[in-house]
């Protein structure tokens, strides 16, 4: 009884990785939206080319933002607006958001404003236009000021979600985290770590 052949080795074996390594060396983040949004692919479009053609820095962060999950562009009201701008050093320049501008019931004297964003809700724009001021679009900013020159850039906080509230441990000690619960009442949420007569409090 004759033994098979063993198969013979040809030359070094291993997987076959591009120069400079795999994974550790991979970029994170977006490269482009996710949104197949035509008018934000246009903008995407012309900050593209205006972060590579010039060297101001307001450029590349617009585009950076303008690839964002809508929970990482947060919406600003007027009110906020309102309050950057009034600081020294602000005035008369455009307030830049990559988001959403929206209305502020609470916030009475609308000063005069100039807002370039994404979008304005219908109310936030026709405060904003009733005051003499102007809004503007990313690709009417473009084309007044190219290099972002003259330009307050803003953002939302991202903290005001309400589903924010509930990140955390509710229940531990001098933990103020907003737990999930049916409905708010005598019945629920009311016992033993909630009342100093009931066990503990925390």
């Amino acid at each position: 009884n004759t033994a098979p052949p063993r198969a013979t080795r040809v030359g070094p074996m291993g997987i076959d990785i591009k120069a400079g390594g795999r994974k550790a060396t991979k970029k994170s983040g977006r490269t482009a939206p996710v949104s197949e949004n035509l008018y934000l692919r246009l903008i995407v479009k012309l900050y593209r080319f205006l972060a590579r053609r010039t060297d101001a820095k307001f450029n590349k962060v617009v585009l950076k933002r303008l690839f964002t999950s809508k929970t990482n562009r947060p919406p600003m009201s007027i009110k906020s607006i309102a309050k950057f701008m009034a600081r020294e050093g602000n005035e008369g320049k455009i307030a830049v958001v990559v988001g959403s501008v929206t209305d502020d019931v609470r916030f009475l004297d609308v000063p005069k404003l100039t807002v370039c964003a994404l979008r304005f809700t219908a109310t936030a724009r026709a405060r904003i236009v009733k005051a003499g001021g102007e809004c503007l679009t990313l690709d009417q900013l473009a084309l007044k000021s190219p290099l972002g020159e003259g330009t307050v850039l803003l953002r939302g906080c991202k903290s005001r979600r309400e589903s924010a509230k509930h990140f955390g441990a509710p229940g531990v000690p001098h933990s103020s985290v907003k737990p999930y619960v049916r409905s708010k009442g005598r019945k629920f949420e009311k016992a033993r770590g909630r009342r100093a007569s009931r066990g503990y409090r925390n």
